[in-house]
């Protein structure tokens, strides 16, 4: 496990671009705001049709790379690809390529639902006969075709957001990109999301990649890429990120950090071995082992009352980011930007 405070690890160059070549290929991209660093070569590939999450804390550079992709920004070194076009020389051909979400809303709340698509369709040369029939298909593929001539305002948070990706969706681009798309819905409104990304990588063959903190969403993902500190720590699919890390997890809530620290360090010396490694994390402490069940009647016993409560679970993608880091997928560090 790294140290507390440490740079994670940078993936080597195989596990980086372990997937098959894709619209989305990314390679050493790196940005720098004066001398901070939001993006140290980062690496990855998205295939066709597939649904690609970038996972990680505020400030772990989600947003910078995000703005990249979207051509919004040029990155300090690197390159990428989107559908096999560079942005340097067919910027212009690349940006028809994409379907743009942004996290904050797009959409002029004074307009109708139709409007707004109408005014979008105008930006990419869309007009008449062939408009209409576009927004029209839209509309009733993402189930707010009864909504199409009522004023944005009206709309609660989920169908905005469907309006927003009819609007991504318009000229049809075949690489999609959401911000943080979740942020202000429901837990309904956000399932709903995840069914309808689904349903547009299944049936169409669009490509999604996505920026998110949030795990259920990543967990919807085909893939994951966890980003934190502008570094990828790790990639590929849930269930083997999972597979990485060591057993199921015992966690030990105790009253504060600094508690954690000495208990860690009781059970490593009382229990040797047998504990693995107990690391503290915030005010737990944490300890991966196999058959983790068996562990927590003697440790129950060893130290009775040093912690408020015991959980045992199995592995989840907050395990693999603390893992990796030794910190807490929330914990920003002091004067850390969020990016």
């Amino acid at each position: 496990m790294a140290a507390r405070g440490a740079l994670p690890p940078r993936l080597r160059p195989d596990q980086r671009l372990s997937a098959t070549s894709g619209p989305v290929e990314v390679n050493e991209l790196s940005a720098c705001y004066g001398e901070r660093k939001a993006l140290d070569q980062v690496s990855f590939r998205v295939a066709a049709g597939e649904i690609f999450g970038l996972l990680g804390p505020n400030g772990g550079g989600k947003t910078t790379l995000f703005r990249i992709l979207a051509t919004l920004q040029r990155p300090s070194s690197g390159s990428f690809r989107i559908a096999g076009l560079d942005p340097e020389g067919d910027r212009r051909a690349l940006r028809r390529r994409l379907g743009v979400v942004f996290q904050s809303p797009s959409l002029d709340r004074k307009l109708t639902v139709r409007e707004n698509l109408a005014f979008q369709g105008a930006l990419y040369g869309l007009s008449g006969a062939r408009l209409a029939e576009r927004a029209r298909a839209l509309l009733l593929r993402l189930s707010i075709a009864d909504r199409a001539d009522d004023l944005v305002e009206t709309l609660s948070g989920g169908l905005a957001r469907r309006v927003e990706i009819a609007k991504a969706l318009l000229h049809a681009p075949s690489v999609l990109l959401l911000d943080e798309p979740s942020t202000g819905l429901d837990p309904g409104a956000r399932k709903d999301l995840r069914e309808l990304l689904a349903e547009l990588a299944r049936r169409d063959g669009t490509t999604v990649l996505l920026t998110t903190h949030l795990f259920e969403e990543a967990e919807a993902s085909d893939r994951i890429g966890i980003l934190d500190r502008g570094r990828l720590l790790a990639l590929g699919t849930p269930a083997e990120l999972k597979q990485t890390v060591g057993g199921d997890v015992i966690t030990l809530e105790t009253a504060d950090g600094a508690e954690a620290i000495r208990l860690g360090a009781e059970i490593g010396r009382r229990f040797g071995a047998t504990a693995g490694a107990p690391a503290a994390v915030g005010s737990a402490v944490r300890i991966e082992l196999q058959k983790a069940h068996a562990f927590i009647p003697p440790l129950v016993e060893a130290f009775p009352g040093r912690f408020r409560s015991v959980t045992l679970g199995a592995p989840s993608l907050e395990d693999v980011f603390v893992a990796r880091t030794g910190r807490l997928f929330r914990e920003n560090e002091p004067g850390e930007v969020a990016s």
